[in-house]
């Protein structure tokens, strides 16, 4: 029945006659300079149609892809959902030693880091392992391919930015190094964190007389050096400021020397130690679990996905979309026919799956990686209000919506909207790229009536916030629209 009403909905729109953009809206893009028709947008009250521009026009999303892959995560994988990691292995131990390899399994664990794996480890010593004989295997085969960082051209100019780092299956600490900066007229002295062995941090920066604030103005990208003994170091390039101390995260470490670098140094803090090679791998079949981890359930994920707009973690749960196994009880479907194709190829099915059940027409959709950050990512308004609509019948909606920044609060819309009504009453999914701005979400008018409201603009003239000027204007005019009772 629910199918059968969105798919009555979604059709009534394609004869609706369109609404024309509110007046507040168009005079701002004609004083931006932003042609109107770079702008597509829907706004639905109930079964009317508020504004409708373009309605069907496939648009760059970016960040608002983000509602796509949450909203069909928490309705495919389910609200108990968890990512897991293990060590297992097919050895005895005896005598303090274990006679074999140690598996490093991930399981898209969102929430693994550092001190995840200390407690980990911390239970094969509690079980009597001092010694393992054989290799260390990391196993990140949950994905296929297993590594899709590989060979990927940078997004931007910004590769080390953490919201550019690719996640595979066993991603700890998000791949991240935390380097603590403290400058005097002097010199500049640096920490990281974690502490990797036999991996250093230096600076050939050049200190110079600036604001503090502006610091990343004089940053460049570093430079990891290997030297022929294995050693690493992790070279600051660029300036920085005298009398200045700053904190920056930066993925600069191949994931694979990350993690060898980050086990060796904390079994050996635990009086551990390891015999043979760190490799990749997969664990034997009759391999046992000596220690698990499992992440928190997936709507705490879906919250740090939506509310900072998190790339990383918005990547896992679409790939862990590719990983669905059928559950009758959470309404999750095998997908036939596709289990030698890639994780990627399976995810992209199951949201189209999904969507076509919502009776949301996929034609136009292009995914990439489900996150947004993406010059090739493009859905139309009409599919975003049609996702929107499912949200609020979802059994998840509180999940769903619980998620979404709310104006003027919380997350990427915090500072936007102070002194609109849809100020601590609308919850709105923001998206930004160089050429493009994008607002989706939920957007009571004046009456308390719930309107879904998406709304993006493709166009290299959104720049110094002129695009999103636009953007809050209509999301302004929605929350004032419609007569209180009585009046």
């Amino acid at each position: 029945m629910l199918r059968r009403t969105a798919l009555v909905t979604l059709l009534a729109w394609s004869f609706a006659a369109h609404a024309q953009l509110p007046q507040p809206v168009s005079t701002l893009l004609a004083t931006n300079g932003i042609p109107q028709d770079a702008m597509s947008a829907l706004v639905i009250r109930g079964n009317t149609i508020m504004v409708s521009q373009q309605p069907e026009r496939a648009m760059a999303p970016a960040s608002t892809m983000k509602l796509v892959t949450t909203l069909v995560g928490l309705e495919q994988l389910g609200p108990v959902f968890k990512g897991r990691t293990e060590l297992l292995s097919n050895g005895e131990i005896a005598g303090g030693r274990l006679k074999g390899d140690l598996v490093l399994r991930g399981g898209a664990d969102a929430d693994l880091d550092g001190d995840v794996l200390r407690r980990m480890l911390q239970a094969l010593r509690n079980q009597g392992i001092r010694k393992i004989d054989g290799k260390l295997i990391v196993d990140r085969s949950l994905f296929n391919p297993s590594r899709m960082d590989v060979g990927v051209p940078p997004f931007d100019e910004s590769p080390e930015a953490y919201y550019n780092v690719i996640p595979d299956a066993l991603l700890i600490n998000k791949n991240m190094l935390q380097i603590d900066m403290r400058s005097t007229a002097k010199g500049i002295k640096l920490a990281m964190e974690p502490a990797l062995d036999r991996v250093s941090i230096e600076s050939a920066m050049t200190l110079v007389d600036g604001d503090c604030a502006k610091w990343e103005d004089g940053w460049k990208l570093p430079e990891v050096k290997k030297a022929a003994d294995g050693r690493i170091r992790v070279v600051l390039n660029g300036s920085f400021p005298k009398d200045c101390a700053r904190t920056n995260s930066i993925n600069v470490l191949d994931r694979q020397d990350y993690v060898e670098r980050l086990f060796r140094i904390t079994w050996k803090q635990l009086g551990g130690g390891l015999k043979g090679p760190v490799v990749e791998g997969t664990a034997p079949v009759d391999a046992k679990v000596l220690a698990a981890h499992v992440s928190r359930a997936l709507p705490e994920v879906v919250r740090d996905i939506n509310k900072p707009s998190d790339n990383a973690l918005a990547r896992t749960v679409f790939l862990s979309l590719g990983t669905l196994e059928a559950d009758t009880a959470l309404g999750s479907r095998p997908i036939a026919g596709v289990a030698t194709q890639t994780t990627f190829i399976r995810a992209d099915l199951a949201v189209r799956d999904w969507m076509r059940r919502q009776g949301i027409n996929d034609t136009g959709l292009v995914m990439e990686n489900g996150s947004g950050l993406s010059r090739l990512e493009r859905i139309t308004p009409q599919q975003m209000a049609g996702l929107l609509q499912a949200g609020l019948r979802s059994k998840w909606a509180p999940e769903f919506q619980a998620s979404l920044p709310i104006v003027a609060v919380d997350g990427t819309m915090r500072r936007r909207l102070p002194d609109s009504p849809a100020a601590m009453r609308a919850r709105m999914k923001t998206g930004t790229l160089r050429d493009v701005v994008a607002l989706a979400g939920y957007v009571p008018d004046a009456t308390g009536q719930v309107c879904v409201v998406v709304a993006m603009i493709n166009s290299d003239e959104v720049k110094d916030g002129k695009g999103r000027a636009v953007l809050d204007a209509l999301v302004d005019w929605v929350a004032r629209s419609g007569k209180p009772d009585g009046a």
